[in-house]
């Protein structure tokens, strides 16, 4: 069962060496997000599972250990999700073959090493943009069902059209779609995100929209109180940290 979720932006500029000079314009954003962090990790759960927006169409694994970079960002800062063992199992290190953490994942990666996470196993979810509602929901059940005491970590932006400058231009809808993901967040209002329009936010390129309505599957059912710690959008890409408690 879910008993703690928390929401945080996936931008490579909250990793201060691709920020290099702009880096201290993200650190209140780096703040909320340890925050989150520091409220999953007080919760103690059996499992932690990180989910983000990735490019493939359907789903993608991370077992923990799995390797990521920052290197195609130009700067050479390389993370790894989780312990390269647990429980004494060793978890051998990827082949040069093998998949890396998709860049939402390497953020939550870097946050977890910032941190210092070293509690529940860790897992980690790719979701493509073009995941259907319906499935994102049911992927959300699927991680939540059984005993289990699991905490997500769900990674995602939201519109990128706030501004003129923004990667999608200025789109007048952008604001309004924002604003309520804010309101749903900070609420943890599950009927809310399952609701969110997914065209809008594909054309809008929220994307968030699939991780957040994974959490809304796994969260039924719940009480889980919602705050929401950080909302802005200060490169016209709306970031936005909450957790669920």
């Amino acid at each position: 069962m879910l008993v703690v979720a928390a929401v945080c932006p996936c931008p490579p500029l909250l990793v201060p060496e691709v920020a290099a000079g702009a880096a201290a314009e993200m650190d209140v954003a780096r703040a909320a997000c340890t925050d989150a962090v520091g409220v999953l990790a007080a919760a103690r759960p059996d499992r932690l599972v990180v989910v983000g927006p990735a490019e493939q169409s359907g789903r993608a694994s991370y077992p923990e250990g799995t390797r990521g970079s920052f290197r195609g960002f130009g700067v050479d800062v390389d993370v790894r999700l989780g312990r390269a063992q647990h429980a004494g199992a060793e978890v051998p290190a990827p082949a040069a073959s093998e998949r890396s953490l998709a860049p939402s994942l390497a953020v939550a990666a870097w946050l977890l090493q910032r941190t210092g996470w070293s509690g529940a196993p860790i897992e980690g979810l790719g979701v493509g943009e073009p995941l259907a509602a319906e499935r994102c929901i049911q992927v959300g059940r699927d991680i939540a069902a059984g005993p289990e005491r699991v905490a997500l970590l769900v990674m995602g932006d939201a519109s990128a059209c706030r501004t003129l400058k923004a990667p999608g231009y200025l789109d007048e809808r952008a604001g309004p779609f924002d604003a309520e993901v804010a309101r749903a967040l900070g609420a943890a209002d599950v009927a809310a995100l399952k609701a969110l329009d997914t065209e809008l936010a594909s054309e809008l390129k929220a994307s968030g929209r699939a991780p957040w309505q994974i959490l809304a599957g796994a969260a039924e059912g719940t009480d889980l109180a919602g705050a929401l710690l950080y909302e802005d959008a200060p490169y016209g890409v709306g970031y936005m940290v909450a957790t669920w408690s």
